[in-house]
């Protein structure tokens, strides 16, 4: 029996997003699935989000670096940000101390950085996860990961209870990541070596599609985005707490 076939059978985690203010989408379950192309990790169901500004941008400038080299990580607007509880419920893992990489937006400084992703895979979860925490729901099933934390910010341990909205981490670009974002998922076990991933969805936020999926949408205006009680972020889609 595949992971995907098992997960079908069970409902989804629901989730609050763990942030405040607008973020976008990206690698989102509903596009693909597996979302990241691979089902390792628990990955299947993951999904990322990046900061932005009320233009679209991810970082508040751009220069030659862009174009042609690294960028400081604190060039983009998600690098030290808050990142909240999604769910109320158990720390059951933890992990600092990986350092935070420097942006790359550059195509020169991509390439390099992705030949070296089998390298980071032979160097174990701290090298994909860099700065992690893992959540047991107190009120659902599954366990929940945020990945990619800012090192020396984690505010919780092992056995702590947090409560959602609660201010766990900050965000990082630590581990398997080219720019300041934090990758989210839903999988069936606390050890990330074995875990099948679990779908979620999240629960009253706020959506702006992406922009060729607004001449298509009938709900809600360019400005005022579209209300949504549970749902899953599209594609490239802006979204936002309503609560925040």
């Amino acid at each position: 029996m595949t992971g995907r076939v098992w997960t079908a059978q069970i409902p989804p985690v629901v989730l609050a997003l763990p942030f405040e203010g607008r973020w976008l989408a990206q690698n989102s379950p509903a596009r693909r699935i597996p979302s990241h192309g691979t089902d390792l990790l628990g990955e299947t169901y993951a999904i990322d989000f990046v900061a932005v500004d009320g233009t679209r941008r991810t970082a508040h400038r751009r220069d030659w670096r862009t174009l042609l080299a690294t960028e400081p990580a604190d060039r983009f607007f998600a690098f030290g940000r808050p990142l909240l509880a999604p769910t109320g419920g158990t720390v059951v893992a933890v992990h600092d101390g990986e350092l935070d990489h420097v942006g790359r937006r550059s195509p020169l400084s991509l390439v390099p950085y992705l030949l070296g992703q089998q390298n980071r895979l032979r160097h174990g979860i701290p090298a994909i996860a860099g700065n992690h925490l893992i959540i047991k729901p107190r009120d659902g099933h599954g366990f929940v990961a945020l990945v990619h934390l800012r090192a020396g910010t984690l505010r919780v341990s092992v056995g702590d209870q947090v409560s959602t909205g609660q201010q766990i981490a900050e965000c990082g670009n630590s581990g398997n990541s080219t720019q300041p974002h934090v990758h989210l998922q839903a999988m069936d076990s606390r050890d990330l070596s074995v875990a099948r991933g679990i779908p979620m969805v999240f629960r009253n936020f706020r959506e702006w599609p992406a922009p060729l999926d607004l001449r298509k949408s009938s709900r809600g205006s360019r400005d005022e985005g579209q209300v949504k009680e549970t749902g899953l972020p599209g594609e490239g889609a802006v979204v936002e707490s309503i609560t925040s």
